[in-house]
């Protein structure tokens, strides 16, 4: 199981490889524009390159082993 956090606020995320406060990061991403639940089963997190850019996919997780944490 694995767990990330999206905090809407600063615009992150943080992709721990277990329980939340608990793990080790896996990965951390700036600039998250938002976290889509795609209807494959996953969720496709979504990143800005910069402010005048549209938002791109750059991570997809599986909803099955994945808790998501939305904070601001």
């Amino acid at each position: 199981m694995q767990t990330l956090v999206f905090n809407t606020k600063e615009k992150t995320i943080s992709l721990t490889d277990g329980h939340r406060g608990a793990s080790i990061i896996i990965e951390r991403m700036d600039n998250v524009s938002t976290v889509k639940i795609a209807p494959e089963g996953f969720y496709e997190v979504m990143q800005k390159p910069n402010e005048n850019s549209n938002a791109l996919p750059v991570m997809r997780l599986p909803i099955a082993n994945t808790n998501m944490f939305i904070v601001s």
